[in-house]
């Protein structure tokens, strides 16, 4: 998930004065990431049933990317692995939350909208309307079960990692105008890409 100007949420603003050595680190985990079009992103994980040493570096692996690439939370679809894991961190002096097999066990009938941005479609930022308010059960990444009661922006944030893990991207929970704009941006960063590369 970016973070945007208003309500931050996958992919942080860049900092007024950023290094150089920042931002190699960020353009090389964000070549990790897979980004809009490729079709695992539409693909749905399947549950995890080993928790083992690769799982946990899988974790550590991840909350990495997330980090190089300015982000507060990141899914294992996104970068190529169909398991039904994801990490998040909200605040920057927080550990790295990883939530195995997620289940959403309850959301509040208050919703609220706000922009979302996704490292897998970078720049692009679209209204979704979500809970306020959620209970999510998972396992951590040793086996152990965890609910997680969270609001506002984590709240937010999980349900923005989980839809990755059923193949849904914030696309798919905007307007059709907001839809066929991010489309259209998507695709002239593309073909800008393309024409300097």
């Amino acid at each position: 998930m970016a973070q945007h100007e208003q309500e931050p949420i996958e992919e942080a603003p860049e900092p007024y004065e950023l290094d150089e050595e920042a931002r190699a680190r960020r353009a090389a985990a964000l070549a990790q990431i897979r980004q809009y079009g490729d079709p695992v992103l539409r693909a749905k994980a399947l549950p995890v049933d080993t928790f083992d040493d690769e799982l946990r570096q899988e974790v550590a692996r991840m909350g990495q990317l997330m980090e190089d690439a300015w982000g507060i939370g990141l899914a294992a679809t996104q970068v190529g692995r169909l398991r039904r894991l994801l990490v998040y961190r909200i605040e920057a002096d927080s550990p790295v939350v990883a939530l195995v097999n997620p289940v959403l066990e309850w959301s509040s009938r208050e919703e609220e909208i706000a922009e979302e941005g996704c490292l897998s479609l970078p720049g692009v930022g679209v209204e979704v309307e979500r809970p306020v308010h959620i209970r999510v059960r998972a396992q951590d990444e040793y086996g152990e079960e965890q609910v997680i009661e969270a609001s506002g922006l984590e709240a937010r944030c999980i349900q923005h990692e989980m839809d990755h893990l059923d193949g849904v991207l914030i696309l798919d929970r905007t307007s059709r105008d907001q839809r066929k704009a991010a489309v259209r941006a998507l695709r002239e960063r593309e073909r800008a890409a393309a024409a300097t590369a």
